[in-house]
């Protein structure tokens, strides 16, 4: 009787113990495009130039769990954001480019929608348009990526309880300015009808008065952090502080089964595709700026699990060392990564993307090479300080050549192998590539998350914590 009692005790602590893994509320800080090489930038860059820790590493990763996943999709090895995110979501592999419906036409349930049915209350958010691949595929369901009014009228059937990012073209009809759609309906108002507080600017977040939000504060993506206007665009921390505010403040009031928020910066996966590692610094900082703001929450809500992770990696993102130019090798031709190289790309002005928009239209308001070549000056030394450009390369900014067969972002990777010459901060590519992703978590159910895993393993995971009683 005695080993009875002794193994019923044990039973009830190990249930007490497995119960207290529970996460009352799931934060998920997404940062697309990115995993270790990116992460570790950041914290190398944070630290050397702020003189601030760097939370996803000296935090998260250090204090909490930490895994890695594959990535390919059902049809490719190469994953695209559409099938790596529905695969963290629904736990199946999708083709590229489908949002959460599986080769043979089936729709798996997404986490949010997994969620809502769990008692939950959901917010997603992202710098990308709110309709983007990501945020799409942890909610609803499309064959394609691209079918945004299929998508964001399953947002309003869905009813998440926060909304946010960019994207506004497509909640409106397009006989507005700004409006795509071809319906003729106002998903804006038609989400007023429901109850949401609608906001468009940054100093709106400072007054939200209610349990539902819907927020879009610009027509497609929001800049990147290094283009930001803070009078125009929030930071993806205010975003996230003001989502918090909204769906813990009502769980707080209806003593429900908390929430989980999806947040994402798309940013640094598009600074991986034009291989811009001034824009991707920042945009790191930003992020981590982010998960700060979680764990801030978290210490105020310890029954709350953070996780941060992304879908792929974007660029082949390669600091590495070598020669400064094309001379021999040696000591007075080796080219490392210091502070005086982080220095450099700090005192970048703007993206590489808005460089291009600009060069770009510019090059069809002239014919003349040497008004062009004159042009490209005045753009490097107002936002480029002290970037030199070889030859080579200037030759194919201006005649708008080629760079090579996987550099599809021109003439952004053309300049960014410039910097890349002069700083050591390459690119294998413009596109995705295989590379593990990195998932890191800290708070109740973490300890879930470590070794080596699938990405569909994501979705099993969450629901697990999700569901268990």
């Amino acid at each position: 009787m005695k080993k009875i009692a002794i193994m019923m005790l044990f039973i009830s602590v190990m249930a007490f113990s497995h119960a207290e893994t529970k996460p009352r509320n799931i934060i998920i800080l997404f940062a697309d495009g990115t995993t270790s090489s990116q992460y570790e930038f950041g914290r190398y860059s944070s630290e050397q130039l702020r003189q601030q820790s760097f939370a996803v590493t000296d935090v998260v990763m250090a204090k909490g769990q930490y895994q890695l996943m594959k990535t390919e999709s059902a049809n490719y090895f190469v994953t695209d954001s559409a099938a790596a995110a529905s695969a963290m979501s629904t736990g199946y592999k999708v083709n590229n480019g489908a949002i959460s419906t599986t080769p043979d036409g089936k729709t798996p349930p997404t986490l949010i929608e997994s969620a809502k049915e769990s008692g939950k209350r959901v917010g997603l958010l992202s710098t990308a348009p709110i309709y983007d691949a990501s945020p799409a595929a942890f909610s609803v369901h499309a064959k394609s990526r691209r079918d945004n009014e299929l998508i964001v009228n399953q947002y309003l059937e869905l009813a998440p309880d926060v909304l946010m990012g960019g994207g506004s073209n497509y909640f409106l009809p397009s006989s507005l300015d700004g409006g795509k759609r071809q319906d003729g309906k106002n998903v804006i108002e038609a989400f007023k009808e429901k109850g949401y507080q609608y906001i468009s600017t940054p100093e709106q977040l400072k007054r939200i008065n209610t349990s539902k939000l819907l927020g879009l504060f610009s027509e497609e993506d929001l800049n990147y952090e290094i283009d930001r206007n803070s009078q125009e665009t929030p930071s993806l921390s205010q975003m996230v502080s003001a989502a918090l505010q909204v769906l813990n403040q009502s769980s707080k009031k209806s003593k429900d089964k908390g929430f989980i928020l999806f947040a994402e910066n798309e940013n640094t996966d598009s600074a991986g595709h034009q291989n811009d590692v001034a824009a991707l610094m920042r945009d790191l900082w930003a992020f981590d700026d982010a998960v700060k703001v979680a764990l801030e929450f978290q210490k105020k809500n310890p029954d709350t699990l953070v996780i941060v992770t992304g879908d792929h990696e974007t660029g082949g993102f390669s600091p590495t060392y070598g020669r400064k130019n094309r001379g021999p090798a040696g000591n007075s031709n080796y080219l490392n990564i210091k502070i005086e190289q982080l220095k450099l790309i700090e005192g970048y002005k703007m993206s590489l993307n808005e460089f291009s928009r600009r060069f770009k239209a510019k090059a069809k308001q002239t014919t003349s090479n040497a008004e062009l070549n004159a042009y490209l000056d005045t753009l490097l030394q107002d936002y480029f300080p002290n970037l030199v450009i070889d030859d080579d390369l200037r030759e194919k900014i201006l005649s708008q050549g080629q760079l090579s067969p996987n550099s599809n972002y021109l003439p952004s990777n053309i300049l960014a192998l410039a910097i890349a010459r002069q700083t050591g901060f390459y690119w294998g590519s413009s596109g995705h590539t295989p590379t593990p992703i990195t998932v890191a978590a800290i708070g109740p159910g973490s300890q879930l998350f470590k070794g080596f895993d699938d990405n569909t393993a994501f979705a099993i995971k969450l629901r697990r914590l999700m569901y268990q009683k």
